[in-house]
């Protein structure tokens, strides 16, 4: 008993002197630690796909500029129905990895870490994942948006993939290689041209052009997606009765992008035809009940889609499947 009274004494001590607690918490606690290591693997019939987290950017006031044919007042509240932020959206990068008889596949690089101070997540993650870059054999490229081609490279301008072969849509290749569309894309975009010349030249010799529709490696074909940029290519996976389908731009976040598929962000180089290839992408992934994995959906960003009145709707794939 006496000890009871001696420890309840003693902790009400402690809750008395709260500036205690706190002086000592300030001197003694740790840093904050990391985020778990980000990577979600699961099958695609006899082949294993992993998504691999690689950080973040945010847009302040995603409402503002973003999206160019829709209101303020529309958008945000899209994202208030969605339950996010009106201030503050954060765009995530998504990796797609594959593990097929042929080898492995990579679809996109990320960021490489160069391009937003919350970004460059991929390496730690692969690590984590086991997988190591210098099994890569193969990287399909579904377009040369900084965000997707910039982690070929390191700051210093070396191949990141020593061992892959790289595999470019034709139409995005003749495109961006040719300075003089300069004038065919906002302002804002036209570093994109310097930036291909860079990421691609150290594989030189190792960059494969192909068509829409071209069958790459067994079991992957292209599937033309135009619109986001002039080649914009999505990748058809299947085994068996199982598919996947990787949609790289298509959508943006699908609280805005799939809910309400008309709209046309400023990244768009051809709104029109952007909107056009995002129904006929969505309407084939929910009409054929496949799994797909996106670019900029919330992590792990691969599950299904229904339609949904005029839009779609994002279910994200429960984690049975997960490996």
């Amino acid at each position: 008993m006496t000890d009871r009274r001696h420890l309840l004494a003693a902790t009400g001590a402690l809750l008395a002197a709260p500036a205690l607690i706190g002086g000592a918490a300030a001197q003694t606690a740790a840093p904050a630690p990391a985020q778990a290591p980000g990577f979600y693997r699961f099958r695609v019939g006899g082949f294993v796909a992993t998504t691999v987290w690689d950080g973040f950017a945010p847009r302040q006031n995603p409402g503002r500029g973003w999206i160019v044919n829709a209101e303020q007042a529309a958008v945000e509240g899209a994202l208030r129905d969605a339950m996010l932020s009106t201030t503050r959206l954060d765009n995530p990068f998504i990796v797609t990895f594959l593990e097929t008889p042929a080898g492995l596949t990579m679809f996109d690089s990320g960021t490489g870490g160069q391009l937003a101070p919350t970004a460059g997540r991929m390496r730690e993650n692969l690590a984590a994942a086991g997988i190591d870059p210098a099994r890569v054999t193969r990287i399909l490229v579904s377009h040369f948006h900084g965000d997707h081609i910039t982690g070929l490279t390191t700051a210093d301008n070396a191949a990141v993939f020593p061992n892959a072969q790289v595999f470019v849509p034709e139409v995005e290749w003749a495109f961006w290689t040719d300075s003089s569309n300069s004038g065919r894309v906002p302002e804002f975009q036209r570093g994109t041209f310097a930036n291909v010349s860079r990421r691609f030249g150290p594989y030189q010799g190792k960059v494969e052009r192909f068509a829409a529709g071209a069958e790459i490696l067994p079991g992957v074909r292209a599937v033309a997606a135009y619109g986001h940029t002039p080649g914009h290519t999505v990748f058809h996976v299947a085994d068996g009765a199982d598919q996947l389908f990787v949609t790289a731009d298509t959508a943006s976040r699908p609280e805005l992008f799939l809910r309400n598929p008309g709209w046309t962000s400023i990244f768009d180089i051809d709104g029109p035809a952007a909107t056009a290839s995002r129904i006929a992408i969505f309407d084939r992934i929910a009409a054929e009940r496949a799994r797909m994995t996106a670019y900029h959906f919330p992590f792990p960003a691969n599950g299904f889609v229904q339609r949904m009145g005029e839009g779609f709707r994002f279910v994200p794939a429960d984690w049975t499947n997960a490996l």
